[in-house]
């Protein structure tokens, strides 16, 4: 039977039915959808019975078969802008209605901590090492995340010396995958086994680079370990596309290093959007916020809700809104 939770958040896919319309087809008291949908009251086994059959009319099997997409954000090297992209580019698609999971993949632990979470006593490592559940913490309506801190360190040299280390982040992920409509995972900066993982149990990669002289040196090798994976491990794997971070849109050296940068990676796809310069992204991490919660009206607001969009239109396949 359909659980409270599933009508929920399937409703909230469908914002276009009416809450009087179907409480009416399955022969509901009046209200009763209304008061469930603004959290006045739990449907009961009863309502969830009457309901099931009107609402899979409406695309509720196939929403419940639903798989998120996953998404390993990635870079071989540090502070391009990862972490802060999978914290925006989570909120953003949780503005359209998304339901988002973030993993922490990295031992540094800087997406925790840049969400506040410090010292994390349950958190990924266990899941790793123990075969426990994942440490799923809500931090808001539709965002969550499974926390990292140094401790995550002391699985590498488990997950290496396992034949079957590199598939444990992915059983461990398989149960959320109905749970989320995207599931981002913040990968450290190196192509090590938490990297492999990572892109074992993803759909795509994201990848994120400045314009710098730089920035092509070493893609080649995370292309490579893309296609190795996915030759070996995961078939679905792709790349999802390249987003270009810390971008000085006045700066014509910036605009020049952009253009050889994409003649460099000519064939691979690159968004559209481009993340500006924006001190207000570096303000909102340091107090423990979203750029949307710190300060919407913010250049790296529009940038990141923008990329989200782009996510949202190459996925519009899998979205129920």
């Amino acid at each position: 039977m359909i659980t409270h939770q599933e009508v929920y958040a399937f409703l909230k896919k469908k914002p276009t039915l009416s809450y009087a319309g179907l409480t009416k087809e399955a022969g509901l008291p009046t209200g009763t959808l209304a008061k469930a949908m603004s959290g006045q009251r739990t449907l009961t086994d009863t309502h969830l019975r009457a309901l099931e059959p009107v609402l899979v009319q409406y695309g509720f099997e196939e929403f419940r078969n639903r798989r998120a997409i996953v998404l390993a954000v990635v870079n071989h090297k540090g502070g391009v802008g990862k972490t802060t992209t999978t914290i925006n580019l989570g909120k953003g698609l949780v503005n359209r209605d998304q339901s988002v999971l973030m993993i922490d993949m990295d031992s540094q632990g800087n997406l925790s901590q840049s969400l506040g979470i410090h010292n994390p006593e349950n958190q990924l490592l266990q899941a790793l090492t123990r075969n426990a559940p994942l440490p799923v913490m809500t931090l808001s309506d539709r965002y969550d995340v499974v926390p990292s801190d140094l401790e995550l360190a002391r699985a590498e040299a488990e997950l290496i010396k396992t034949p079957s280390g590199v598939l444990r982040f992915r059983n461990a992920l398989a149960p959320f995958r109905a749970q989320y409509d995207y599931i981002l995972i913040d990968c450290p900066p190196s192509l090590n086994i938490f990297t492999y993982s990572a892109l074992v149990a993803s759909t795509a990669a994201l990848v994120v680079l400045e314009p710098e002289a730089s920035a092509v040196k070493g893609m080649y090798n995370l292309l490579e370990l893309i296609f190795d994976i996915k030759e070996s491990f995961n078939p679905r794997l792709k790349v999802e596309g390249i987003v270009m971070a810390q971008v000085n849109p006045q700066l014509v050296l910036h605009r020049e290093l952009m253009s050889k940068v994409r003649g460099d990676l000519k064939g691979q796809p690159f968004f559209k959007t481009e993340i500006r310069q924006n001190i207000a992204i570096a303000e909102s991490q340091y107090v423990g916020k979203t750029i949307f919660d710190y300060k919407a009206n913010s250049a790296g607001s529009v940038d990141y809700q923008s990329l989200a969009d782009e996510v949202l239109a190459k996925n519009d396949s899998f979205s129920f809104a």
